[in-house]
């Protein structure tokens, strides 16, 4: 089972979404119904709700970007030490995500609810060791996001 704790430094997020943390929570109870992988387990992260000038600094200071993004994922562990630390442990923290309001804010409520749960699941699809540095890394990262966006 996945737990997230949803952090929002920014209230512009509830002219979006009105309650972004009963939001993410309803989409997370249907992944945990879809989710067989790790049901014995649980896997917790955070998702922090920013704008532009706070993933900026975040950006700068941990990717030496000096700009703003859609969203940003640490994710704890590698690949390799995540799966054995799945096989070994009950919970275990996968990392954070930051997700950029400014980045999606444009779109209208149905649209930018679209974009929100791609975002979050992109930087999930991160914290479980998977990465698009290279076309086939891309292509297996993406199938995978496809495959969590149907189980919301």
């Amino acid at each position: 089972m996945i737990k997230i704790n949803i952090i929002s430094n920014n209230k512009q997020w509830s002219k979006y979404i009105k309650d972004p943390d009963r939001f993410i929570q309803t989409k997370i109870k249907n992944f945990n119904k879809n989710f067989k992988n790790y049901k014995k387990k649980t896997i917790f992260c955070t998702i922090l709700l920013s704008g532009d000038k706070e993933i900026k600094k975040l950006n700068h200071k941990f990717r030496k970007k000096n700009k703003s993004t859609d969203i940003l994922s640490f994710p704890f562990y590698n690949k390799k030490e995540l799966n054995k630390r799945l096989r070994n442990e009950k919970e275990l923290y996968l990392g954070d995500i930051i997700i950029n309001l400014d980045k999606i804010k444009k779109k209208n409520k149905i649209i930018f609810k679209s974009e929100f749960n791609k975002l979050w699941i992109h930087g999930l699809t991160h914290l479980f060791g998977y990465d698009h540095k290279k076309d086939k890394d891309f292509y297996k990262m993406n199938k995978i996001e496809k495959k969590f966006l149907t189980y919301l």
